[in-house]
């Protein structure tokens, strides 16, 4: 397939190049002129994924320079930075992937949501998993969902991510995955906070379990299948991203934990962690819809500085 990757980060990088080795023809785009011309030179992301040679079927496109029209596009952007990519998307057909995993900062929206209403045209749908970026670029094994609508979209999609070291199952469940993959980065945080405040595992998966079952009923509440909460979307996503210290939000909630600033925090780790502005996000969009989650008001409160971390452990001690 023709394919094209929006996000010459870390994670779209680690996708173009999966889907460089699968045999598709990819084009990576990106915003940032100098790096897009390293990459090229180069065949390799040295700022995001060093180490990977970029194999010749990718090539290396500015965002702000092109109209997108591939049979498939892949948007691997920050959720802050997705409804901008969107006005170059504007009445888009063909199979468009939310791969990124958060919501729309100001408004609580779920991203599909954001580009279904710019591509009425398209087939919307979301990928996702626990997929650290480095881990698929060395080919480590992992498996994601997509979740579409349609069952066609679905396994186009499946068949043309799928390998020996990446599965992909399809679902019809877009909220649920979506919003697993959302809602699992602010409990990473939550679980880095725990590490480096010096607690236990017992702390730990104490935090993790309660905050599961908080995203599970916001997700029902949205009309989202249990299940999914407790497959590779939900279960799996969560576990890779809250114990791995190749996650973003884990560390930077493990430098919360440590005495950090958030500043200092985001900055130590020189990308953008997604449960930041997630964890705002879903207290709104959780209010909306009448349900409790005190374990994300917690890891909200500490991110905008309202509480010390220790102070919210003990606040979830005693609160039902």
């Amino acid at each position: 397939m023709n394919v094209a990757v929006v996000g010459a980060g870390s994670w779209g990088t680690a996708l173009a190049l999966l889907l460089a080795r699968n045999g598709h023809d990819v084009s990576l785009l990106g915003r940032d002129v100098q790096e897009l011309a390293s990459m090229k030179e180069t065949r390799e992301n040295k700022r995001y994924l060093p180490g990977f040679q970029l194999p010749p079927n990718i090539t290396f496109l500015n965002l702000n320079e092109v109209e997108l029209s591939a049979e498939m596009t892949i948007l691997a952007v920050p959720s802050g930075a997705l409804s901008d990519v969107t006005a170059h998307l504007e009445g888009a057909a063909g199979i468009l992937v939310v791969a990124s995993k958060g919501l729309e900062p100001d408004s609580g929206r779920l991203l599909c949501d954001v580009v279904e209403e710019v591509c009425p045209r398209g087939e919307v749908g979301v990928l996702s998993g626990p997929n650290l970026a480095v881990e698929i670029a060395r080919g480590i094994p992992t498996v994601a969902v997509a979740a579409f609508k349609d069952t066609k979209p679905a396994e186009q999609v499946r068949d043309a991510f799928t390998c020996k070291s990446f599965r992909v199952s399809v679902s019809d469940d877009v909220v649920g995955v979506e919003l697993a993959g959302a809602l699992k980065n602010v409990l990473a945080i939550g679980a880095g906070m725990s590490d480096g405040l010096g607690f236990g595992d017992n702390t730990k998966g104490a935090f993790l379990s309660r905050g599961l079952m908080e995203m599970s009923r916001l997700g029902l509440a949205l009309g989202a299948k249990m299940e999914t909460f407790l497959g590779p979307a939900g279960v799996g996503d969560l576990f890779a991203t809250a114990a791995s210290s190749l996650s973003r939000n884990y560390r930077v909630g493990r430098a919360l934990g440590e005495g950090k600033t958030l500043a200092e925090a985001v900055a130590s780790i020189g990308q953008v962690a997604e449960g930041v502005p997630t964890s705002h996000a879903a207290i709104a969009l959780a209010a909306r819809y009448g349900v409790t989650m005190r374990v994300f008001e917690a890891v909200d409160a500490v991110i905008q500085g309202k509480i010390e971390p220790r102070d919210a452990v003990s606040i979830l001690m005693v609160s039902r």
